[in-house]
């Protein structure tokens, strides 16, 4: 029985733009939906007419037309959106110039300061020009390595606005990391502060950017923003400038839009895998445009009057997403630093400061705020807050009632789910519909999501592998140095011919909400019998000894068997009584067949710098396998940990 944890009010429902828009179909198209999945259904049964109805209801600006909006529909890869149509994705964004906050920005140690869209408009004209100035042109690459700041947004949207491609790292990436993500596309420019600061440490990213440097000889301008300090010494750095000194000084600046194709490069995005260098996935101006309105207008019901945040990084595909805010006239709200800084509660703070409406995070941090003990609602005001978003991993039961129980009892709680590769998501909110515990609302509009069987077979209510069965959008339009499309197709479609596979476990439930069970590539496999690794992490994490855990498949035999890592809290210990606990809830809650053959005491878990477990990567390790691009992880060190551990020899 699907567990019920809140459920909006018919008043509430009226207010939403899901309901707005799905009137303006039913008007548009002589329909009568009053349900989300009847919506959703026509959705992806009439693919053009959704996405068409989506341009001009989202009022996208653009100086052409589009001719047709779909063509070779019927091919993945390969369909064509909007073909004819010039639009320029700033222009988009910065469509209002008046007095409200477009940014409100705070890092952990620095005081917080508001950008109103009129000055956002002005600091982009005055960078883009120096920009041009300098040589940038259409399809030249220009890179971020930043914190999130709003000079990396000023940034991106001045790239954008002559039609050069964006893409950013976080500070927090070892050389290597950036190396292989920036060393593969030749970028011109570099946009860098002097350093950041993370759990009140400062860390130098100017020592970085000389070493980056030295082996990236495309970079003709470092511009360098003082971010830890006010005066930094550049004079070290070769072809930098201060921020202030490169952007130009004159006033009242018009902004040349450059008007570009739908299917125009907007951003290149990494792959985070620790398999060989990132695969350097290509996005559209016009798809991402399209598809983060959809999902921010409808899926999270953004409007002019909402203040939307997201914890993230200038890493992680979130920082995008949540730019395109600005595109719907809302205030962006920008954090930098530990979200433990000072103590558990400083988000929440912060919440309550500056009136945000709409929280975004990960599930690891719903999860460690839980196990801190913290209550917020007992202790900030949290009133204005309507929706808490989370992606990353899959949420655990325990974090939904952690949210209703301690943070609000009336918000719509939206676990969300998609990936780099889309920059958006497949599964996400729905202001109109209820919240069921450990589930995502419902597929979003337009994405022809199931879940196929080993044999390729669509099943509703069993676990089973993500499929999207039509194109959409924000589709990558190629990866970068894949002359021949190799890498694209072998990404996501060696496995269903013209059918795009994700590589997630989900099941679509009877209440047509999705539940996610972690990546397919980690699935346990013990005697042919196959589960999603969060079907684990979910009984382990209601083990109050247990800070965290881990949990592979390894080769034994003929067979798979299961092991579970697990990192303790301080003050427990790993006796044989725990480890029967262990095995008991697993076995008790999830599934016989895959309780663990051996639990192991570990000292960390490796995590991406999207705070993302690799399991792949400790597989690899203990099968004797290499492990490349450690520079995506945020602890690369703990890997060392898995090598060579004695029990994994014994039965």
């Amino acid at each position: 029985m699907n567990e019920l944890m809140w459920k909006p009010s018919e008043e509430r429902i009226q207010a939403t733009n899901m309901y707005d828009f799905t009137g303006y179909i039913n008007k548009r198209y002589n329909k009568q939906f009053t349900l989300y999945d009847e919506l959703w259904q026509w959705s992806v049964g009439n693919i053009s007419s959704l996405w068409e109805a989506l341009w001009d209801y989202l009022d996208i600006i653009h100086s052409e037309p589009y001719t047709n909006v779909l063509v070779d529909g019927d091919k993945m890869p390969g369909a064509k959106w909007f073909t004819g149509a010039r639009l320029n994705f700033a222009e988009n964004l910065l469509r209002y110039r008046d007095a409200r906050p477009a940014i409100i920005a705070k890092g952990e140690t620095t005081d917080r300061i508001e950008i109103t869209y009129a000055q956002l408009y002005d600091s982009v004209a005055r960078l883009a020009k120096s920009m041009r100035e300098m040589g940038i042109r259409s399809g030249d690459r220009v890179v971020g390595y930043m914190p999130n700041i709003p000079e990396t947004i000023i940034a991106m949207l001045s790239a954008a606005t002559i039609g050069a491609a964006w893409s950013s790292c976080s500070p927090d990436f070892g050389i290597g990391g950036v190396l292989d993500r920036f060393g593969q596309i030749d970028p011109k420019v570099i946009f860098t502060a002097n350093g950041y600061s993370y759990n009140n440490k400062p860390f130098d990213s100017l020592d970085q950017i000389s070493g980056i440097l030295g082996k990236l000889p495309s970079i003709e301008k470092v511009i360098v923003i003082p971010f830890t300090e006010s005066e930094p010494d550049i004079s070290a750095i070769p072809n930098a400038v201060l921020y202030d000194d490169f952007i130009s000084k004159e006033e009242d600046l018009e902004i040349e839009f450059e008007q570009l194709p739908f299917d125009h490069p907007l951003y290149i995005m990494y792959s985070s895998g620790t398999t060989g260098l990132p695969k350097c996935m290509v996005q559209s101006a016009g798809g991402i445009l399209l598809n983060h309105l959809k999902e921010l207008a409808l899926h999270t019901d953004v409007k002019r009057e909402d203040k939307i945040f997201y914890f993230t990084t200038c890493g992680w595909m979130m920082w995008n997403w949540l730019t395109s805010s600005l595109g719907l006239g809302a205030t962006v709200v920008l954090f930098d630093g530990s979200p433990f800084y000072p103590n558990p509660g400083a988000l929440f703070k912060l919440t309550e400061d500056t009136g945000i409406t709409i929280f975004g995070t990960s599930a690891k941090y719903l999860s460690a705020v839980n196990k801190s003990g913290l209550k917020p609602c007992d202790k900030y005001n949290l009133g204005t807050l309507k929706a808490i978003l989370s992606t990353g991993s899959p949420l655990h039961l325990s974090e939904f009632e952690y949210v209703y129980e301690y943070i609000k009892k009336d918000l719509c709680l939206s676990s969300i789910a998609g990936g780099t590769d889309l920059n958006g998501c497949f599964a996400a909110g729905n202001p109109t519909g209820p919240v069921y515990k450990g589930e995502l609302q419902c597929r979003t509009l337009g994405m022809n999501v199931r879940a196929f069987d080993s044999n390729g077979i669509s099943v509703e209510n069993k676990q089973a592998e993500l499929v999207c069965i039509s194109p959409f959008p924000s589709m990558p339009i190629f990866f970068w140095d894949d002359k021949n499309g190799e890498k694209y197709h072998k990404a996501y479609f060696d496995v269903y011919p013209n059918i795009w596979r994700h590589g997630d476990f989900i099941k679509i439930t009877e209440t047509k909400g999705v539940i996610f069970y972690g990546r397919s590539d980690a699935t346990l496999n013990p005697g042919g019998v196959r589960i999603g690794t969060s079907e684990i992490y979910r009984q382990v994490d209601t083990i109050k000894e247990i800070h965290d855990s881990l949990v592979i498949g390894q080769d034994w035999g003929d067979d798979v068997r299961v092991i579970l890592f697990v990192k303790l809290k301080e003050e427990a210990e790993l006796t044989d009584d725990l480890k029967k606990v262990i095995k008991k809830t697993i076995r008790e809650n999830s599934s016989p067949r895959h309780t663990p053959a051996k639990i192991i005491q570990i000292a960390d878990i490796p995590y991406t710098i999207n705070m993302k477990k690799v399991e792949i990567a400790v597989k690899n390790i203990i099968h004797g396998k290499p492990v490349d691009n450690q520079d995506a992880l945020r602890n690369p060190e703990s890997l060392e940990l898995y090598r060579n551990i004695p029990e994994l020899k014994t039965d």
